[in-house]
């Protein structure tokens, strides 16, 4: 379907219905529009142009009102027509420095403060998918003796530890051993886990018998961080947030997004969809996940570097403060790149 063209007084009457109903959670009439909005006509002109906008699906008309809400297609040609970037007022911009000048070395621990940043910037639940076990980089790798056995660890770029315990090899004295440590240190650092348990099976293949078990070993450790919990794991922050709008969002599509933070799945399946380079928006029924919660997700993807790590964003109520949480998640997922790519350094 072909999304009808609005004249620039259409755009205006929606903008201004929008941000009223985002305001005050009520349908909003004719007369509310011509007394705040400043746009110089009638409110039977304001009238007018609201039921076209009713006609062709930007807003709707509840039975028991006399005025009006948005549609979720009233919802994109309003966001479709924000201005580009979005300002950050002072408080915010002082609550984004203040987090992000405090010293954090794990990057989960800095999405999970990340969350509860973005709820207290915006007033809904904030949500972040850190990078998966697949995606990080491999740091360095540790063989360390305990006792007659040999501790293999792999450290992620960004904390993660993941060992496995192994008989020491026979004819593998000390020396020999940092010599194989340094060597797998060399040949992983910076690499995929991925691309790194691939490697680490190739040099299993050819080499000597006495180093062959420590190679294998660390093909399974890289093996474990790919499929470990961070690859569908979500950390959210701030859901009481949620309950609040409840002005916006009847009880049982309360319920049924609180039990999608709980599963997951539903969110993960959303923000992984973000491919925008900038903020995406995903309103109402634009989703399959989104429209059965009546919510919109905005949602930006950070990186280190040029590559993409994991996504920050928001969820709340359709009747959302757009350009506001627009700006908070695009300044916030600046700054996570940039201190994603310092940590990666």
């Amino acid at each position: 379907m072909v999304e009808p063209e609005l004249g620039a007084r259409k755009v205006a009457v929606l903008r201004a219905v929008v941000e009223e109903y985002v305001r005050t959670g009520e349908p909003v009439g004719s007369e509310t529009i011509a007394e705040r909005s400043g746009l110089g006509v009638s409110s039977a002109t304001i009238r007018n142009e609201m039921a076209a906008l009713e006609e062709l699906g930007f807003l709707s008309h509840p039975h028991t009102s006399a005025g009006r809400i948005p549609t979720d297609v009233g919802y994109r040609k309003y966001v479709d027509t924000l201005p580009p970037g979005g300002k950050l007022g002072e408080q915010q911009r002082r609550a984004i420095a203040g987090f992000f000048a405090e010293t954090m070395l794990d990057l989960e621990e800095v999405l999970r403060g990340t969350t509860q940043l973005l709820s207290r910037l915006t007033q809904y639940a904030g949500l972040a998918i850190p990078p998966s076990g697949a995606e990080e980089a491999v740091l360095r790798v540790e063989l360390v003796e305990v006792g007659s056995a040999l501790m293999v660890l792999a450290i992620g770029q960004h904390g993660r530890v993941d060992k496995v315990l192994i008989d020491r090899p026979e004819g593998l004295d000390d020396e020999g051993l940092r010599t194989l440590e340094r060597r797998l240190s060399d040949a992983f650092r910076a690499k995929t886990v991925e691309t790194a348990q691939v490697l680490a099976l190739k040099m299993a293949a050819e080499a000597p018998t006495r180093e062959r078990g420590v190679v294998l070993a660390v093909a399974d450790v890289f093996s474990d961080m790919g499929v470990g919990p961070r690859t569908h794991h979500i950390v959210v922050g701030g859901v009481a947030n949620l309950a609040d709008e409840a002005a916006h969002w009847r009880r049982e599509t309360v319920r049924r997004l609180f039990e999608a933070l709980e599963r997951e799945s539903e969110i993960v399946h959303v923000l992984r969809d973000v491919t925008a380079e900038d903020v995406s928006v995903t309103i109402g029924a634009e989703h399959p996940s989104t429209g059965d919660w009546e919510a919109s997700i905005v949602a930006a993807p950070f990186r280190a570097g040029d590559a993409a790590l994991g996504t920050v964003g928001v969820v709340g109520p359709t009747a959302m403060d757009y350009l506001s949480v627009m700006a908070s998640v695009r300044a916030v997922a600046r700054r996570l790149s940039e201190l994603a790519t310092e940590l990666g350094a």
